[in-house]
């Protein structure tokens, strides 16, 4: 079965996949010839190693064409971004693009194309009546969609091991084509029509996050009241109803998907006519989570003092800067004449190209907190949480961390002394 990607690199052991990887066409021509040498664009644990297994096997190419792409395969996976417009709304512009390029390609007696892309319910309508107005008389096709439920940072675990696979379509071969393709990975298999297929990505990264929203009004409360919100949130979680994965107080959710979808579901929620209050406080909790956080170093810290941050990454093990909270409470405090020294495993050279020669970079974490007044933690990179507290101390002008993940145990901090601000935590 030969596989056609308009987008991105998606691979399935023991199948031929070809990439066609659109864009704006100078930037396309770069990742074109880096994505052949195995080089994979971005920093995810393990990809490049799989990439280059891939290449090495002949089982995935790379092209700028979607003439032989789109003509030789039997499913066609439409893989492009859906940012967020100004006004909330999901930007589909290069999803309706690359499914009248698919359909000007097809060749085939029947094709499938299948949409992994985050889409509104509605979308893949839209999609079948381009392909449908684009395409030669003599060639079929069913549209399905098969949305992705990857983690950045284990997105190749995820890959080849997930929770479920969901099949969305009006068709039954396009089910069979794509329950065939799936068979060599497990789990759950959820074959369903198209527009429950649409809303279930949505409903998925709604509940995550509520549930990280949630876990910061509780941090809120807990603050206010003198409570600790990491035993609450423990507690909480030992419910089996609620599970603890998720609720933990910090300094907001980031990335290319939270962010985006949940402003996508409240455009969603308006078109439809029902009420928005419950979209619009998550995302209004999450912005006040940042808020609180850079208000509350600005209450310690005085213009035109240095402090050094640690993690720039909207998470760990991933160098995706997009929405990444980090970036906002530097934007902060900047604003408020604070020097700024940053470390980050993977992101530097992004944020570099954000904030260029306004804040100062290093590749040690820490000869950035010689001369600083206090380390503030973004992202919880595994190295910080092994980071050598004395060194800390020991460099620091003054022992002062403010944890924006509390990453360090209360009794580590008070062994070592540090005057300490966590999220929703009461120990000064």
């Amino acid at each position: 079965m030969c596989l056609a990607i308009p987008g991105q690199i998606k691979k399935i052991e023991g199948h031929k996949a070809t990439v066609k990887y659109p864009g704006e066409e100078r930037f396309a021509l770069v990742g074109d010839e880096k994505l052949k040498k195995g080089d994979p664009l971005i920093y995810e644990p393990d990809l490049k190693e799989l990439l280059e297994k891939n290449l090495s096997a002949k089982r995935i190419q790379f092209s700028l064409e979607y003439k032989n792409a789109v003509a030789e395969s039997d499913i066609v996976f439409i893989t492009v971004g859906t940012p967020t417009k100004e006004n909330g709304e999901a930007d589909l512009k290069n999803v309706y693009e690359v499914s009248k390029m698919i359909a000007k390609n097809l060749k085939k007696p029947f094709t499938v194309i299948c949409c992994k892309s985050t889409v509104p319910v509605g979308t893949n309508k839209k999609i079948t009546e381009i392909i449908k107005n684009n395409k030669s008389e003599n060639v079929d096709f069913a549209v399905a969609s098969c949305p992705e439920f990857l983690r950045e940072g284990t997105a190749i675990f995820d890959s080849f091991n997930p929770d479920r696979i969901v099949i969305g379509s009006d068709s039954k071969k396009a089910k069979n084509y794509l329950t065939e393709l799936h068979k060599p990975i497990k789990g759950k298999r959820i074959l369903t029509n198209l527009a429950s297929a649409e809303l279930i990505k949505y409903a998925s990264n709604l509940m995550l996050a509520t549930k990280i929203s949630f876990a910061n009004f509780i941090s809120f409360l807990a603050e206010k009241s003198g409570a600790d919100a990491e035993i609450i949130l423990d507690s909480v979680g030992l419910d089996k109803r609620i599970g603890k994965s998720f609720l933990n107080p910090g300094i907001g959710y980031g990335g290319s998907c939270l962010p985006k979808d949940v402003n996508a579901l409240i455009d969603i929620t308006k078109k439809l006519k029902l009420d928005t209050g419950f979209l619009k406080s998550i995302s209004a909790i999450n912005i006040q989570a940042r808020d609180m956080f850079a208000e509350k170093i600005l209450s310690k810290i005085k213009p035109n003092q240095t402090i050094a941050i640690w993690g720039l990454s909207f998470k760990p093990n991933t160098d995706d800067i997009r929405e990444s909270p980090a970036l906002y409470i530097i934007s902060k405090l900047l604003k408020n004449n604070i020097t700024i020294k940053v470390y980050d495993p993977a992101a530097m050279n992004k944020v570099k190209s954000v904030f260029k020669n306004k804040i100062i970079y290093s590749n040690d974490k820490y000869k950035i907190l010689k001369g600083s007044y206090a380390l503030c933690i973004f992202t919880e990179w595994g190295e910080f949480k092994k980071a050598d507290l004395n060194k800390i101390k020991t460099f620091l002008k003054k022992p002062i961390i403010f944890d924006g993940r509390n990453i360090y145990s209360l009794d580590k901090i008070d062994k070592y002394g540090f005057e300490y601000y966590g999220v929703g935590r009461n120990i000064l």
